[in-house]
């Protein structure tokens, strides 16, 4: 189906040219899916780009609206390209949304508390688990989640994770799992991971996918609506090139991505192995939200009450 983006985002023109169907207003009648995108990484038409070919490959008309917090001022951004296409949080929220997709940011390293948008991050974050059917945290911000909802706090790795790993499912019969291979290889890049041992002891959580050498990737949170993704599903082929050669220009010793480049050769391009289970694991996702809300079992909303009253 289509992807409805605002008129005139470089996403269209690029995702028209792979063949999906873009759109810049909702079909006259039609019931389109409506998705948050708090898109916290730097390179915002980029990660733009990334999430709008994912969302475009299911099986319902979607409509992404961009959001920052109101007073973050991207250092990397143009101030045009944030005034024309994305929208104060508070106008989307009153609108409604089906679902919230929370992007990666580059502040793993920083205290939650120590973040500048934190303290607006943290209502978007309550609002999501109240209102929208599901929501989908991306690698720091599946961390912030879990911490805002759960109290799981993160810890610092020895060294970057940072490459191309081989992940298994751990609950193929979750819907979220359906039509997935029980191996496939997902890109990760990060400095942190949530406590292992403080997951373990929540109730209420369902591991889905994990990796031998990097760990959890993919945790169901029914309770809160929420879907925690600390890898990258959503990344081009280049991404981890992208990465390691701009850390590179940057004087950072930072290692080469691990199983990523043909033969170990920085020079060589990687096909995206991934792009294929990343389509499959959105669209069940999308289904997710088509849900109405009475579907929703009483026990996940006691529970997300219980949450809620801290």
């Amino acid at each position: 189906m289509a992807i409805i983006l605002p008129d005139g985002l470089p996403a269209s023109a690029i995702l028209r040219a792979e063949g999906i169907e873009v759109l810049d207003a909702p079909r006259t009648g039609g019931r389109a899916l409506r998705v948050g995108l708090v898109n916290l990484m730097p390179d915002k038409p980029v990660t733009e780009t990334q999430f709008a070919r994912l969302l475009g490959a299911g099986q319902r008309d979607v409509e992404l609206v961009l959001v920052l917090p109101a007073t973050h001022r991207p250092r990397n951004t143009p101030a045009g390209h944030l005034a024309d296409f994305y929208r104060p949080w508070q106008a989307v929220a009153a609108q409604g949304l089906d679902g919230l997709i929370v992007t990666g940011a580059p502040v793993e390293l920083l205290p939650f508390a120590a973040v500048d948008y934190w303290p607006e991050l943290c209502p978007i974050l309550d609002w999501a688990r109240r209102h929208a059917k599901s929501s989908f945290y991306v690698c720091w911000a599946a961390q912030a989640a879990l911490y805002r909802f759960r109290g799981v706090g993160k810890q610092t790795l020895p060294a970057k994770l940072f490459g191309l790993f081989d992940h298994r499912l751990t609950a193929a019969e979750s819907s979220l799992a359906k039509g997935l291979p029980m191996r496939f290889a997902v890109p990760v890049s990060r400095y942190t991971e949530s406590s292992v041992e403080d997951i373990a002891r929540q109730s209420g959580l369902q591991p889905l996918m994990a990796s031998a050498e990097s760990g959890l990737c993919l945790i169901e949170d029914e309770g809160n609506r929420a879907v925690y993704a600390f890898n990258h599903f959503e990344y081009d082929a280049d991404t981890l090139a992208r990465e390691y050669r701009r850390d590179l220009a940057a004087g950072e010793a930072i290692p080469m991505p691990e199983n990523y480049f043909p033969g170990n050769n920085p020079d060589g391009m990687p096909l995206n192995s991934w792009r294929a289970v990343a389509r499959i694991l959105f669209r069940n996702w999308l289904r997710s939200l088509e849900r109405p809300a009475a579907e929703i079992s009483p026990r996940s909303l006691r529970r997300q009450a219980q949450w809620a009253r801290g």
